[in-house]
């Protein structure tokens, strides 16, 4: 029989209020208020405190505070991802982030969902959906990118859209619900001059 967290974890429908998760979400919240609370210039203390929190990180991961997670452990970055001030990231499922991201502040990404029916909702079970974005994705302030959801590569999402579905890679999208506006080009190196 699986545990909850087992359950969660494979994208199952699970009890939240199960002690080992309780316990899970209580490390992650002493975490980020102490990554929440740190010192801009005590650098060894912010890697610290993001090694333990995201274990899953890679290299020269920066995060403005404050920042929120539900677990921590369910996010994995490449290297050179940056959270502007404001980020939450709700990581009951796999958040899978590549590299060279960059993040808005505000910018909300949920993994966690519930049933729609009423009284299936009731339960208090929920599951989790993973989100996945691309290598050199670029999400503007106060986006929200719901569960499920994949973003490609090299694109770019409008401040303020509400992400509701999959994203193809190269392009600007933006709008509540998100939808592609234009195809990029290909900076082929080149300084684009984007804001």
């Amino acid at each position: 029989m699986k545990t909850e967290k087992q359950k969660m974890l494979a994208g199952e429908y699970f009890d939240p209020l199960d002690p080992e998760l309780c316990a899970d979400r209580s490390r992650a919240r002493r975490l980020t208020r102490a990554l929440n609370a740190s010192r801009d210039d005590d650098v060894e203390v912010r890697a610290r405190l993001l090694a333990e929190l995201l274990p899953r990180a890679g290299g020269r991961v920066w995060i403005e505070p404050p920042f929120h997670c539900d677990y921590g452990s369910n996010i994995e970055t490449g290297e050179r991802v940056f959270f502007n001030f404001d980020c939450v990231v709700l990581d009951v499922g796999p958040v899978r982030i590549g590299a060279r991201v960059m993040f808005g502040p505000g910018v909300h990404i949920y993994t966690v969902t519930h049933p729609l029916d009423a009284t299936a909702r009731a339960t208090g079970l929920e599951l989790g959906k993973a989100v996945e974005i691309g290598d050199d994705v670029w999400v503007g302030g106060g986006s929200i990118i719901c569960p499920g959801v994949r973003i490609g590569g090299r694109s770019v999402i409008g401040a303020g859209s509400v992400v509701t579905r999959e994203v193809p890679e190269g392009v600007f999208a933006a709008g509540n619900p998100c939808r592609v506006i234009r195809v990029l080009e290909p900076s082929a190196g080149r300084d684009t001059g984007a804001p």
